[in-house]
């Protein structure tokens, strides 16, 4: 069985063996484990020893994403009157959005179209006309559309206006360019071993530059969701040791799948996941299927497509006969008008895209879908 979702994906048989033996996280020998899976993923962020620091967090993206948002902003509250720019680019966002708000922070949203990059020239714009703006959240691979945010650009216009910002790369870290040592406005970037790094879910990662950890433990609000305290603990009690008791199993199988990726390389793993969706891409429009997104703007993690107007459609039927065929995709969608969502990442190839496209092709055959032009147009 193939997951063609965006996470959690499909993973290596020695990934998932790496789960099958019980781990004492206090270990000595797994100490070492914790060390050098810091390192691997400061490594892969960019990140310089000593300016920054891979931080662990238990559970998903949402976690780490909520945790940054605490540790690097003020409460609305404590009248500093300082306020997080978050363009609105998607269902991702608009949950930055709401994390954000719901632990107190203040946000300023930027109106992006949904089929549209945010646009670093109009962040610019935002920032000088608004001195309360501390912090850009952006999101890099936004999932709700497909689209693929320019951080590089984005971060160079927040550096220019002397600004910070926080990177949500859940779905993006592994595959896409970053280069912390080259971005110092990033106070941290966020996300997860079960998406690009083709491990499995349960740990997020933060990695954020020490000098805006120190002395801001208690600023989140939140016991679990404090980076800096992270951060202390670390530096208190060795990098070998977790605050609180971790995922160890899902640890010791991201160690083993950091093999595989340094095996394969960043830029290998992007073009084999730019060749899945390729296929997936071509291969929708040649049944007659119009993807969510214009060819220009498809990024390489995700492909929504518009569901087809006849009407014999029905999207569980759809994945239950996909599911049968040895694919599984997502039953649910975020995108403004219907579609169904193909994720491209995880350990999978360009065929076994190609078998799925087959696959989609036989169930909308049986369904009896002959209609394929879209139901509704782009919004």
């Amino acid at each position: 069985m193939l997951l063609l979702i965006p996470g959690p994906v499909t993973t290596r048989p020695e990934t998932r063996a790496a789960l099958a033996r019980d781990i004492a996280p206090w270990d000595n020998d797994f100490r070492d484990v914790l060390i050098r899976l810091r390192g691997r993923i400061l490594h892969l962020a960019g990140g310089i020893e000593g300016t920054h620091a891979a931080l662990m967090l238990q559970g998903c993206g949402h976690f780490v994403t909520e945790a940054a948002l605490r540790s690097f902003l003020p409460p609305a509250a404590s009248g500093t009157g300082t306020r997080i720019l978050i363009p609105a680019t998607g269902a991702y966002a608009d949950r930055m959005i709401r994390l954000a708000r719901e632990a107190g922070r203040a946000v300023v949203t930027l109106p992006v179209g949904r089929i549209e990059r945010a646009d670093p020239a109009a962040i610019a714009r935002a920032l000088a006309e608004d001195a309360t703006i501390s912090h850009v959240g952006i999101v890099y691979s936004e999932t709700g559309s497909g689209v693929i945010h320019d951080v590089p650009a984005i971060g160079a216009a927040v550096r220019q206006a002397g600004r910070r910002m926080i990177v949500d790369a859940v779905s993006a870290f592994g595959a896409m360019p970053l280069d912390l040592a080259v971005q110092p406005e990033i106070d941290a970037v966020v996300f997860t071993a079960n998406k690009c790094l083709e491990a499995l879910p349960g740990i997020a990662f933060a990695v954020a530059r020490i000098d805006r950890l120190e002395g801001r433990a208690g600023q989140a609000g939140s016991w679990s969701l404090d980076l800096p305290a992270v951060y202390e603990h670390g530096v208190k009690s060795g990098w070998g040791s977790f605050r609180f008791t971790p995922p160890v199993q899902v640890l010791a199988a991201l160690d083993t799948a950091l093999d595989f990726h340094a095996a394969e390389g960043r830029a290998a793993r992007l073009a084999r996941y730019t060749a899945n969706m390729r296929t997936l891409y071509d291969g929708v429009r040649a049944m007659g299927l119009q993807p969510w997104l214009p060819e220009a703007l498809q990024g390489p993690v995700i492909v929504n497509v518009h569901v087809p107007a006849d009407p014999n459609w029905d999207l569980q039927v759809f994945v239950d006969g996909l599911k049968r065929r040895g694919f599984v995709i997502s039953n649910f969608f975020n995108t403004p008008t219907p579609t169904f969502r193909i994720g491209c990442i995880g350990a999978i190839t360009p065929e076994d895209m190609g078998r799925a496209v087959e696959a989609m092709e036989a169930v909308l055959r049986d369904m009896g879908v002959t209609e394929r032009h879209p139901r509704l147009a782009n919004a």
